[in-house]
């Protein structure tokens, strides 16, 4: 098992190394970088950079369907029959939407790290101090924001569905699950793609927190190769180019899936 795991593991690093934009095969770093400080070596920062790259896009990613589906949740909560539900819907949408981002963080990184610690001691434990991954306290900060503004973004959508079409779910003999999968769903993603559409490009900004907790983003790591170098105009400089080659390509991507999700509106 350990050999299959290690086998799987070179095999992603190969195909991130073939694939990577910067310090791949056909990298901008390694055709046009070479001999300069960017150069993808021990000589130059372009392996730095691209890992930065690296981990902002797998923030965003691993972000994004965790957010959406606690959103989702909340939203189905703030909507509930149950009033229980609705206050506590209501009560972490006030939460995470009310505290900066960055706060949010250092509660989630530092608090985890407490909360793990003072219940491992309870239980007994005394062994060496806990340590949450930086990764892992990242996304579930994203996520809990993200998922706060999610849910009022659905919340609008559900709420600009008709109710004609429950009853008409309910007229064909459907069931609550199957009218909401297959007639209130498909609406309510093309009504909330445009407000979800500008809560990933927060989210895509938002990653720059994660630098804070020491994990090794683009802002990180162009912020040590300053440090390092004492050229903060160029690296910063360069650092804005990938965000904003990341909201360009994200905006390309976004338009095809809003095309999709029209894809059966009856043209007028």
């Amino acid at each position: 098992m350990g050999g299959l795991f290690s086998a799987l593991g070179s095999f992603w690093s190969a195909l991130v190394h073939i694939l990577d934009p910067l310090c791949g095969p056909v990298g901008i770093f390694t055709w046009l970088g070479q001999s300069t400080i960017l150069a993808c070596s021990d000589t130059g920062w372009g392996d730095e950079i691209a890992l930065g790259l690296q981990v902002t896009v797998s923030v965003a990613i691993v972000t994004l369907p965790i957010g959406l589906a606690i959103g989702f949740l909340v939203a189905l909560g703030q909507q509930s029959e149950e009033k229980a539900l609705r206050l506590a819907a209501g009560i972490y949408t006030t939460i995470f939407r009310g505290l900066p981002e960055l706060l949010t963080l250092f509660i989630i990184y530092y608090g985890m790290q407490m909360l793990i610690q003072s219940l491992l001691t309870f239980v007994g434990y005394d062994g060496p101090p806990v340590e949450i991954n930086a990764f892992l306290a990242g996304v579930i900060a994203l996520s809990v924001v993200f998922s706060a503004y999610c849910s009022e973004v659905l919340l609008s959508a559900f709420r600009a569905i008709p109710k004609g079409q429950y009853e008409a779910g309910d007229s064909l003999g459907l069931h609550h699950g199957r009218t909401l999968r297959l007639i209130i769903l498909p609406q309510l993603v093309r009504i909330a793609l445009p407000g979800l559409t500008n809560l990933w490009m927060v989210l895509l900004k938002d990653t720059s927190y994660v630098s804070i907790i020491s994990l090794a983003d683009i802002l990180r790591q162009t912020s040590v190769a300053v440090r390092v170098t004492k050229e903060p105009f160029f690296f910063y400089g360069l650092a804005c180019c990938l965000y904003l080659v990341l909201a360009i390509l994200s905006s390309f991507l976004l338009v095809y899936v809003e095309r999709w999700a029209k894809r059966s509106e009856i043209r007028r």
